[in-house]
């Protein structure tokens, strides 16, 4: 049974590892609620975090030819100032509070790439990465608001991900240090993460070739599937 256990948590990893490298976030959507049930919630955040920062090395070289640095360092900066700044302005806030706003920010970044009011969209940008960074401290990650700050860059497929993988890199990291730290990793932990290791680079090179094959409008799709799929899960944590 334990070992049964064990397949399925790595099978989820290396699924979490290919969608994210595909396309460019949705990592966290498998990967914290399978580590939270698997080892408890503290300790399986904090081993989501060393894994995520981990497998962002491999898609920032997976992507190496397209990482919009200029564009993104605003982004990457105002992320791990929002997380800074928001774990101790924000940690008294409702929770219900934040999921609302979170699932409101969604809406108005689709509705401004549908009618395609570029402006709004390029502005809104910093905004909702500041925010992101914030709210991570409520959803265990900011992989939503973060991905909606980087689609309102108006970047092509390749160079979104190469943008989230250096924002999440950035932010991942931050949390993993804080996290090491604390000491919160046990022996189970450690073993987890030495079996990640090659799902890592299989993870990043089967979705490096899905993102690769698709098409702009391909990936939107995606990236908007992966998108509901925190929002729904963001429903069940208001319920």
């Amino acid at each position: 049974m334990e070992f049964l256990a064990a397949f399925a948590v790595l099978t989820l990893v290396y699924l979490s590892f290919t969608v994210s490298a595909s396309a460019g976030l949705g990592g966290s959507l498998f990967l914290v609620p399978t580590l939270v049930m698997y080892l408890g919630p503290k300790e399986g955040v904090a081993l989501a975090a060393l894994l995520l920062a981990s497998n962002n090395v491999f898609k920032t070289l997976a992507y190496r030819h397209t990482l919009p640095f200029r564009a993104v360092v605003g982004i990457v900066l105002l992320i791990v100032l929002g997380a800074a700044l928001g774990s101790t302005l924000l940690i008294g806030a409702p929770e219900r509070l934040v999921g609302v706003g979170v699932v409101a920010m969604f809406a108005m970044t689709l509705a401004a790439e549908r009618l395609n009011i570029g402006s709004v969209r390029t502005g809104f940008a910093p905004i909702l990465a500041f925010i992101s960074g914030a709210t991570s401290g409520f959803s265990g990650t900011s992989g939503p608001l973060k991905g909606a700050a980087i689609r309102n860059l108006n970047l092509d497929r390749r160079h979104f991900v190469g943008a989230a993988s250096l924002a999440s890199l950035a932010g991942d990291a931050t949390k993993t240090v804080i996290f090491a730290e604390a000491e919160l990793l046990g022996r189970p932990s450690l073993l987890v993460a030495f079996a990640a290791v090659p799902l890592m680079t299989a993870g990043t090179w089967t979705g490096s070739n899905l993102n690769r094959r698709a098409g702009e409008r391909a990936f939107a799709t995606l990236f908007w599937v992966v998108m509901g799929g925190y929002s729904i899960r963001l429903g069940f944590f208001l319920l």
